[in-house]
Parts: C-alpha cells; sequence; structure tokens
C-alpha cells in the first residue's frame, strides 16, 4: 500500500472486533506518531495506551462522541510544560494532531481500523479523563482514539472539490 491507498482507505471506524491488538502492533502505530513533525521539535505528545477493559468503559462514557467498543484506545495528551514560550504557544496542538495522523495511516497498513475522537476543547470529557487517568496538572487530553480490527467495511474514498481551492498565480 502507498500513501496515497492509505490516505483514502483512512475511514471512521466505530464497530471493532474484539481480537487484541499485538505489542507490536501498538508499538509501530506509536513509532508513527512519534515520527510526526513538531514546532521546534518541541514533542510535546504523552500517550496512554489503555488496554484495560474497565477503564476503557469508563473512558467511553467521556462524551457522547467516544462511546464505542474497541479492543485498544489512545489517550493522546499535550505536555503543556513543552509549549513555545512565545504568544504562539498553541502549536502543541497540531504537533499531536499530526501525531494522531500518523497513527491512523499506519493502522490502516496495519489493517486496522480507527476512530479520532476529540477531547479538547471540551471542558467536562477533558476533566472526566484528567480524573479517569489521575493525569498531571501539565497533560492536556487532546484525543482518544479508539482501534481495533474493523467489523464494518467502508470504501477507500477522496473528498477532493474543486470549489475548495484558491489558487493564486
Amino acid at each position: 500500500m502507498n500513501v496515497e491507498e492509505a490516505i483514502l482507505a483512512r475511514r471512521s471506524i466505530r464497530r471493532f472486533k474484539d481480537t487484541p491488538i499485538s505489542d507490536e502492533q501498538i508499538t509501530s502505530l506509536l513509532e508513527a506518531a512519534m515520527a510526526a513533525p513538531s514546532a521546534c521539535n518541541k514533542r510535546p505528545w504523552v500517550f496512554y495506551v489503555v488496554k484495560n477493559k474497565a477503564m476503557q468503559d469508563q473512558l467511553k462514557t467521556v462524551s457522547r462522541y467516544t462511546n464505542y467498543d474497541s479492543p485498544l484506545m489512545i489517550i493522546v495528551c499535550g505536555n503543556q510544560k513543552k509549549r513555545l514560550s512565545s504568544r504562539n504557544d498553541d502549536f502543541w496542538i497540531h504537533d499531536c494532531s499530526a501525531a494522531i495522523e500518523n497513527i491512523l495511516l499506519e493502522a490502516v497498513e496495519l489493517g486496522l481500523g480507527s476512530c479520532w475522537c476529540g477531547l479538547h476543547p471540551m471542558v467536562t470529557p477533558v476533566k472526566r479523563v484528567k480524573e479517569l487517568l489521575s493525569l498531571p496538572e501539565e497533560l492536556l487530553p487532546l484525543a482518544l482514539i479508539h482501534i481495533g480490527y474493523p467489523d464494518e467495511e467502508k470504501e477507500p474514498r477522496t473528498q477532493y472539490d474543486e470549489k475548495l481551492i484558491v489558487t493564486l498565480e
């Protein structure tokens, strides 16, 4: 599979088989995440890998947008101590988002499905995740990613729309 095929095949999967994800696959997902670019190479991310079913059951209820059953969850947090020390200090969101997209694309490569569920800037889900995981003050949960073998099929697609392009020559 080439990059374009992976990009077009990446779809939000919300139904998963109960098949466990191997430690090798998890490592591949996290290696892909940490290969993402980050502003000034700050790498402000911290990844919580959640395999524990009881914890997953609690985490999936933090928002109506996170309530799916998957064998693996990855919570992507931004370390606020690694923010840039200027007025442009929200680049951690870009950095962690790039890491998330790399996880989603690597999941496609591994034959896995995924669903990116945003947490930040929603106040209540962020607060609940921080409490459930006992996150230190400096970690801000940006997203919860469901990962597993898909129990639904979605065709690759493009959403290319020329009307959304402005070319300046």
